[in-house]
């Protein structure tokens, strides 16, 4: 579960964009009341940045962000936790979409053939591309959210491992899938998997908390989607109110150590995201 090598899934910029929108703010008005010149924070924008750490403290007050968070990725040196408390084996499988990547992950026993799927990829195709070869079957499928991405080759993941449907969030429009409302637990051997609803990035997402409640230590995973990812969140495209309304929700909901295995870039922790997160104040 190394995250070394795995940038970011945002810049400087894309933070300050999305920021942007979840304020209502255009580059002049962000300018106007952060004191920085509108070429400047474009040229962030357009990933050329040339701010120093009083003016990332000034836009991070503008756009009510956290400033330790912002200065961090804006120098560069956004913090990555050691992602290694867990009773349990978490292989990411890292795929290409476009310019950049989506994450999908199984979980299982260390030493075990079968596990958990959560999302599926871009397609078929590239998932098998990435797949352990250690992990022979899996007994469940489960789906953050109905994006292109993440739910590529869904329905012929299911009809491969001979499951009668993938858990789902409800209200996605999914042919192969079965409704997992808030808090709904399912058991699969020793893994307990609870369904979070956290619309926002979409009307129907879903986050996952997974643990094995009789291991000795504990520890949890928080497979996110596009709620969060480490240094940033997903676009508010539904609703950004509601994301971060379920950002704050989910963070202090589970225990500091566990585990955010994000749709696109590295692992982190929630303590982690908690502490530096720019959209966490």
């Amino acid at each position: 579960m190394s995250n070394l090598a795995i940038p970011l899934e945002d810049e400087l910029g894309d933070v300050l964009e999305k920021a942007m929108r979840h304020a209502g703010l255009s580059d002049e008005a962000l300018a106007a009341r952060a004191g920085v010149s509108p070429a400047r924070i474009l040229d962030a924008i357009d990933y050329r940045p040339d701010l120093s750490s009083a003016d990332l403290q000034r836009l991070a007050s503008a756009l009510g962000l956290n400033e330790i968070g912002l200065c961090a990725l804006g120098c560069g040196q956004y913090p990555l936790p050691e992602a290694t408390a867990l009773p349990f084996c978490v292989y990411p499988l890292r795929m290409t979409h476009g310019v950049g990547y989506a994450n999908a992950y199984l979980v299982a026993d260390c030493g075990s053939s079968h596990g958990l799927l959560f999302d599926t990829g871009p397609g078929i195709g590239a998932l098998e591309a990435e797949w352990p070869v250690a992990i022979k079957t899996v007994d469940a499928v489960f789906l953050t959210h109905a994006e292109g991405e993440h739910t590529g080759g869904l329905c012929e993941v299911v009809a491969r491992f001979g499951l009668p449907a993938a858990f789902c969030p409800a209200g996605a429009d999914v042919p192969c899938g079965q409704a997992m409302g808030e808090g709904e637990r399912k058991r699969f051997g020793r893994f307990e998997v609870t369904a979070l609803s956290t619309p926002g990035h979409a009307s129907a997402h879903n986050c996952y908390l997974v643990t094995a409640p009789s291991a000795q230590p504990g520890g949890a995973l928080l497979i996110s989607g596009d709620l969060i990812f480490a240094g940033s969140v997903g676009g508010g495209y539904f609703c950004h109110r509601q994301l971060a309304t379920q950002l704050r929700r989910v963070l202090h909901a589970v225990p500091p150590a566990t585990v955010i295995a994000p749709g696109h870039g590295p692992l982190t922790t929630a303590e982690n995201e908690l502490r530096y997160n720019p959209f966490v104040i």
